[in-house]
């Protein structure tokens, strides 16, 4: 066989995916506040695409009327088959990079005061060398947001010794020191218990217990019950072994639980106080209301630009003598830009609004009665009643939310899996969490629900569930064990 480099020609079939589709397949993703700006942008970019305002009289009827059909007869042929997109979920194959580059802006930080920041504003007030400064800068830089130290001092020393080797002379010229002598451990720690008594109590703790015992201190607690059982009994007081502390400290396990409930009480992260606040902001895309008994679906997009094809662009691409040369292109790739955006935009409201109807008419108890009566969902089961690929489905319910009558709610709070039971209905993991929270709450502090207990409640109502998954549900929402609730 002889080897080498041959050239041929051949002929195959290629799907290659619009790139516009995935511009339909973006505008399905975004919340109501990312498509308000995206629009925005579209109409800078676009001379093609207006604002559409408010019909004010029969005349501006007539004339709207007029346009529409005029559009309407010089449609492309080529019309957009959505139908057929969604349902095979925009899975036309190729890379995205290949077809589209967009621009990548840096977000801009808004300069906001931190953990820190607060510190340091405190340690500026101290009458401290420059040299004690400077190492109280590298213990606070070593603080983390919950306001814990995150290394040991023996770390947060040696760097700073390592610097100031390098840059001793220089520093000891310019604050008029004949010589800087390296930090020791002791410097370290005297300086750290200073730290410690900055606001918030607590902080710069080297674990939890230390950081509570700092807050009892600061509360004039050091000669409490409390503080001696975090201070010689931690390990017993976090497995509330109530019993254990009480005979050693020849008290009531009452006496220990009360001291206890001190304790909790304090903020075991303090510094989180200080933290930069989230941009948290949620503008639900759909609002469902009763009206006269029933539930009805809407679109919050009243803040949503409408849109439609500038009247003058539109004269400019009527007159075939503009079609020449880069005219052509550019009045063409605009103009085709322009529609594909109005109808896309226009395809995202009509399938946001099938899904919703469709979760509405599913989980009618949930609205009635409550989170315990949320029917099990996929997105398969969605996909299918409203004949849509199930990725279409995710894209829509992807960080979209919804006001209801019973607060607003992600549209994926609705999606669960599920549970049977012996009527051979099933219900939501999420519905069975919610029961589980509720038995919790109503029980005998004194003697708590076990997991084999709550197993046994469920049984009897029907629900066919596992210790195991009983135990696992407890552990996602944050429900100690039923040891671990007991109270004396």
């Amino acid at each position: 066989m002889k080897t080498g480099m041959y050239q041929s020609a051949s002929m195959r079939q290629e799907m290659k995916i619009n790139p516009r589709l995935y511009q339909a397949m973006d505008l399905l993703y975004m919340p109501l506040l990312d498509l308000q700006q995206h629009i925005k942008q579209e109409m800078l970019n676009n001379p093609f695409l207006e604002l559409e305002e408010p019909v004010t009289s029969e005349d501006d009827l007539i004339e709207e009327q007029k346009e529409k059909e005029k559009d309407k007869e010089e449609k492309d042929e080529d019309e957009i088959d959505w139908e057929e997109i969604l349902l095979d979920g925009f899975d036309a194959g190729g890379r995205k990079a290949e077809y589209e580059a967009k621009d990548y802006y840096e977000p801009v930080r808004v300069d906001t005061r931190d953990l820190a920041d607060h510190l340091r504003d405190q340690l500026m007030l101290l009458p401290l060398t420059t040299r004690l400064q400077i190492l109280g800068e590298e213990i606070i830089g070593n603080i983390d947001e919950s306001g814990y130290l995150t290394c040991s001092l023996e770390e947060v020393i040696e760097p700073v010794n390592r610097w100031l080797g390098e840059q001793g002379d220089d520093l000891a010229a310019d604050i008029g020191e004949e010589e800087i002598a390296p930090f020791t451990l002791a410097e370290a720690e005297e300086l750290l218990e200073t730290i410690q008594g900055f606001d918030p109590p607590g902080i710069g703790a080297r674990d939890l217990r230390e950081c509570i015992l700092l807050q009892l201190r600061d509360e004039g607690m050091e000669d409490t019950l409390a503080f001696e059982i975090v201070r010689d009994h931690y390990e017993q007081l976090i497995n509330h072994r109530w019993s254990e502390i009480s005979k050693e400290l020849s008290i009531t396990p009452k006496e220990v639980q009360d001291a206890s409930d001190a304790v909790a009480k304090l903020d075991p992260k303090p510094g989180l106080k200080y933290a930069a606040p989230g941009d948290n902001y949620i503008t639900p895309d759909l609002v469902v209301e009763k009206i006269e008994g029933r539930y009805h679906v809407f679109l919050n997009d009243t803040g949503l630009p409408r849109l439609r094809l500038s009247r003058a662009y539109r004269e400019v691409a009527r007159d075939k003598n503009q079609y020449k040369g880069e005219n052509k292109e550019f009045i063409s790739n605009k103009l085709n830009s322009a529609n594909w955006m109005i109808q896309a935009i226009e395809q995202r409201r009509q399938t946001m609004l099938k899904v919703m109807n469709f979760i509405v008419d599913r989980q009618h108890e949930f609205f009635e009665k409550g989170v315990q009566y949320l029917k099990p969902l996929t997105l398969r089961e969605v996909a299918e009643v409203i004949e849509m690929h199930e990725s279409t489905v995710s894209r829509v319910t992807n960080e979209k939310f919804v006001q209801t009558p019973r607060g607003v709610l992600p549209l994926k709070f609705f999606f669960s899996s599920g549970l049977s039971t012996d009527s051979g209905d099933d219900v939501s993991a999420r519905g069975i969490k919610a029961k589980i929270r509720t038995l919790v709450d109503e029980e005998n502090p004194k003697k708590p629900l076990t997991d084999q207990a709550i197993v046994n409640i469920l049984k009897e109502e029907g629900v066919q569930i596992a210790r195991r998954t009983v135990a696992k549900y407890r552990d996602q929402l944050g429900i100690l064990s039923a040891r671990m609730r007991k109270r004396v």
